[in-house]
């Protein structure tokens, strides 16, 4: 019986892997196309919305979004969540329809055929250089100023197995309080469970989303970075606990 287990993670590992490259094949010279122009985004946009949604629904996810708050189309925000799996990138796009920019690890550029569309439409970062992490600022800026959102997985990388919420990285709050946008914690209860980084494990079902209540900073100044943090981080946290 655990022979056939261990057989199963495998070819769903692979599966996933061909439920991520099938439409970025098929939709190749659409995709292509969105990336042209910077101001062409919010097609690519859509496009990646699809992309995420084939995908879950074809590794036999379904998602359930409950939500306190919803984004205004047209605004700019910053969205935050909890980071424990490569599906999160899916299920934040599915999870939010306004038009946001990734930021991320540069190492995920490496990935045939996604990595080319990746590192052409998100904002790449190496956290162990200064310089990039002050370019991220830059490249920030010029997409909040274009009515774009942005999206940081705060923990700054994905912890390890046992711990259930990192500490968070500063960078999303700064930028946060630096634009006058509100904070958007998202908690994701399920994905280590459906598809964590752990090889053998995962399997279909549900996940669960929660968009919490918006978190003001017009009239915060940087010093309240390490409190909007706080405060950010610690209503992930208790949602995760509620979740169980």
């Amino acid at each position: 019986m655990r022979v056939f287990k261990y057989l199963f993670w495998i070819l769903y590992r692979i599966w996933f892997y061909v439920l991520v490259a099938l439409p970025i094949v098929l939709l190749f010279p659409l995709l292509l196309l969105s990336i042209l122009k910077e101001k062409w985004y919010p097609f690519f946009f859509k496009l990646a919305r699809i992309w995420a949604k084939f995908i879950l629904i074809g590794m036999g996810f379904y998602f359930k979004i409950e939500r306190e708050q919803t984004p205004e189309y047209g605004k700019s925000y910053m969205l935050i969540a909890n980071h424990t799996s490569m599906a999160d990138i899916m299920l934040m796009l599915v999870t939010v329809s306004n038009p946001f920019v990734f930021v991320g690890k540069k190492e995920l550029a490496n990935i045939p055929l996604f990595g080319f569309f990746y590192k052409r439409t998100c904002i790449l970062v190496d956290r162990n250089s200064a310089k990039s992490r002050q370019a991220v600022f830059l490249r920030a800026q010029r997409r909040l100023k274009s009515g774009l959102s942005i999206c940081i997985f705060p923990e700054g990388g994905v912890p390890e197995e046992d711990i259930l919420l990192d500490d968070f990285k500063d960078g999303a709050f700064r930028l946060a309080i630096n634009h006058d946008i509100p904070v958007v914690p998202i908690t994701f209860a399920d994905n280590k469970k459906r598809f964590s980084y752990t090889f053998f494990s995962g399997g279909p079902g549900i996940m669960r989303v929660k968009i919490h209540n918006f978190l003001p900073t017009e009239h915060l100044q940087v010093e309240h970075t390490k409190t909007l943090n706080e405060t950010s981080r610690s209503i992930i946290l208790n949602q995760l606990k509620n979740f169980g």
